[in-house]
């Protein structure tokens, strides 16, 4: 029986068609297997495993917990917990919130504020474009350190500036231990990452039809409005990706600034900056706990995905006009 000229060829079909495209990405998806897909399938089974000091030599052959360490955690963030294990990963991962939600907000609120003012015709914008750039090209363990100089109590350049130069405050500041570490840390990213964050909103300014500015600023619109209702909207899906990446990386990172800029990790600036992954490494490889360790990571990629599912469904139908769908 003739295939209907409507019907839908077969994925041997397609792939028959497409034989030289499929034959391209191969090498890309071998490697995709075999670093990410398989150390992941044995993350997972690892997380089911009692992997301790005492039968790390066992590894994969270690007893069967089943989730147990899954319980323990779910438990412990519904109701609480008095194992030092699960508090203090608990109040890491308040942290962590609190951390991503001001990283995200600086940097998107301070990139567009950026972003207006380099779209703007005036003298030396390319200059003022390269230099938006160097915090961007200065490597992660470049910014610890220098933030690490920039907060010192004593001798720092913001208690400098704070107490001698502008004299708002009396005295000296403590910004690397005690309630100000985690905004340290905060304001150290938000300078490391908000050169993308302007980069991506001003390549997205550049493509938006100046007729459309021309046409409202003939029937009376303000800069706001203008701003309101023609280029916050046409930003919407470079906005939704920066969220993306905010959220991700505030979930992840913060690691590699910590390190240098408190001299061994958000655990040297105490309970206030600890923030989940390190407090996730520090009980796998310091405890020596990895079945709870890999629990603990196989939550936070399960939690992650779930917010990578809703964030689709929030910004699905801006992305697919984007993409011309």
């Amino acid at each position: 029986m003739a295939a209907s000229p409507h019907s839908k060829p077969s994925l041997w079909r397609r792939m028959k068609q497409h034989s030289l495209a499929y034959k391209f990405i191969a090498p890309t998806v071998v490697a995709m297997f075999l670093i990410h897909f398989i150390p992941m399938v044995q993350g997972l089974y690892l997380s089911l495993l009692d992997v301790r000091l005492t039968t790390l030599t066992l590894y994969l052959k270690a007893p069967f917990v089943g989730f147990k360490y899954y319980r323990e955690v779910i438990l412990a963030l519904l109701f609480g917990s008095d194992s030092s294990r699960i508090s203090g990963m608990l109040n890491a991962t308040g942290n962590t919130i609190e951390y991503t939600f001001w990283t995200n907000v600086a940097t998107l609120t301070l990139g567009m504020i950026l972003a207006l003012l380099l779209n703007r015709k005036f003298r030396w914008r390319g200059i003022a474009r390269t230099l938006v750039l160097l915090p961007w090209v200065v490597p992660t363990f470049v910014t610890g350190t220098i933030f690490n100089f920039i907060w010192l109590q004593q001798g720092g350049l913001a208690n400098r500036i704070l107490v001698d130069w502008l004299g708002i405050i009396d005295q000296p500041i403590t910004w690397l231990i005690g309630p100000n570490s985690l905004y340290a840390l905060v304001i150290a990213t938000v300078w490391r990452g908000l050169p993308f964050a302007t980069i991506m909103m001003l390549a997205s300014m550049q493509v938006i039809p100046l007729d459309l500015y021309e046409a409202a600023e003939l029937d009376g619109a303000n800069g706001l409005q203008r701003f309101r209702y023609i280029t916050l909207p046409l930003l919407k899906p470079i906005l939704a990706t920066l969220v993306l990446f905010g959220v991700i990386n505030g979930l992840y990172g913060g690691y590699n600034i910590a390190v240098q800029m408190f001299g061994g990790g958000t655990a040297f600036a105490g309970e206030y900056a600890d923030l989940l992954v390190p407090a996730i490494t520090r009980q796998t490889w310091e405890r020596h706990l990895y079945g709870f360790g890999a629990a603990s990571s196989v939550l936070l990629m399960i939690l992650l995905l779930v917010f990578v599912g809703i964030w689709y469904r929030v910004f699905r139908s801006s992305l697919r006009t984007e993409g011309g769908s």
